[in-house]
């Protein structure tokens, strides 16, 4: 299926954006095993993957093809049973590929507000037992076990929630226009100009790493002042990262962040949403979160705030935080003046945290869960970011002295 006018220079750059998923976002090695799940509208952009996957030297490529409309088939006319239900060979399955080194391709491109009218009880249930049940396959991925990235496919559902102004035809070429910019898809060379942008991020990173700062402070006149304490021999990561396979992969594209762990008991004031999250198939909007001692004692939500307050509830750890990540307001996602509705773009638009769930490769050991506890990285079942960057942030890295150096002024890095 096309999701575009089949231009000859639309073509050219959707089999660009396929090699840059290959080249640079798994970094596909010659023997390589590669999975890759996608809507099932994405079944021209699928077979250019596949088929970069096999001229970077592939010799097996597995593909899941997944239909959203399927999940609210479930949400809506399944049993209690049926909601809660994964087969065990489900988990059992993706185990066999994270342990086989199978590089994980995923394409998004859901509808936002799809399950809007449903129950987020029964939503809040299936999602939990799917982590449930896929924990160590998450666990894995997160820790890097395999080269892995999330990439996105223009879809007439989801551009037409991120332009309703214009017709299916125009929202979905403007939102494919977004998507190769933001990706620097729109290069001459995309896996060169990636090369440069994440050994810019990795900089940061170093230079904040060389820091050790005990906690960040971020405000922002939406009425954000928080400060994130951070977990003992935390590690900034940006860009990329080197999986166990020593395969160096970019797991988000696009991706502007530079990102680390909290300490998940030294988070402390006010974290005002400056973007809607979409979370579980629905749209929460006007987050205001007050922290103390690292958990979430106050949350509200103009939108939504069911589904916020069940999402927070999923277990202890889930009411505290597991990610800061600090974006400049310049970013390519940001400057398209295009609110996503669509965490991979929205994330790289703003400053962000996530509730739930830390990296292990963002504490020095933190593989080993001793060590990541001790830390005071945290865990949960979830990991959700959600915005609170805006133009006119200001972000102090405090020493453990207590001495105050500025990181970003107005939305901007300054180091």
């Amino acid at each position: 299926m096309t999701t575009a006018a089949p231009s000859g220079d639309f073509q050219a750059k959707l089999a660009r954006y396929a090699d840059l998923l290959v080249r640079t976002g798994v970094n596909l090695q010659p023997g390589g095993r590669v999975r890759i799940a996608a809507p099932v509208e994405a079944t021209e952009l699928t077979r250019l993957t596949a088929r970069a996957a096999y001229r970077a030297g592939a010799t097996d490529v597995r593909v899941v093809y997944t239909d959203p409309h399927l999940d609210l088939a479930l949400y809506e006319d399944g049993t209690d049973a049926a909601v809660t239900f994964l087969p065990d060979w489900v988990a059992q399955e993706r185990e066999a590929m994270v342990a086989d080194g199978y590089a994980m391709i995923s394409i998004v491109g859901e509808d936002p507000s799809l399950l809007a009218g449903v129950n987020p009880e029964r939503v809040a249930a299936r999602s939990k037992a799917q982590a449930q049940a896929l924990k160590a396959v998450s666990e894995a991925i997160g820790g890097m076990h395999v080269n892995w990235t999330v990439a996105a496919i223009a879809t007439p559902a989801w551009a037409a929630r991120v332009y309703p102004q214009l017709s299916e035809t125009e929202a979905v070429a403007r939102l494919w226009d977004d998507i190769f910019t933001t990706t620097r898809v729109n290069h001459d060379d995309p896996v060169a100009a990636w090369a440069a942008h994440t050994s810019q991020l990795r900089r940061l990173g170093e230079l904040l790493n060389a820091k050790q700062y005990a906690a960040v402070h971020l405000r922002s006149g939406l009425g954000t002042d928080l400060t994130v304490g951070l977990a003992a021999n935390h590690v900034w990561m940006g860009g990329g990262e080197t999986a166990k396979t020593g395969i160096y992969a970019v797991p988000n594209l696009p991706t502007d962040e530079v990102f680390t762990a909290p300490h998940r008991d030294r988070v402390d004031g006010w974290a005002v949403a400056s973007k809607p999250l979409s979370v579980r198939g629905q749209l929460v909007e006007g987050i205001r979160v007050r922290f103390e001692q690292g958990r979430a004692v106050e949350v509200t939500a103009t939108r939504g705030q069911d589904t916020l307050e069940r999402l927070i509830g999923t277990d202890e750890g889930a009411a505290h935080l597991g990610e800061i990540a600090l974006v400049p307001a310049s970013a390519p996602v940001a400057q398209t003046g295009t609110l996503f509705l669509n965490t991979l773009f929205d994330e790289n638009a703003a400053s962000h945290i996530a509730l739930g769930r830390c990296y292990p490769t963002n504490v020095v050991g933190g593989e080993d869960d001793a060590t990541l506890a001790a830390a005071g990285g945290n865990d949960s079942l979830i990991h959700v970011d959600w915005m609170i960057g805006t133009p006119d942030m200001d972000v102090d890295g405090v020493t453990a002295a207590g001495e105050r150096e500025p990181l970003m002024r107005s939305g901007e890095w300054v180091i």
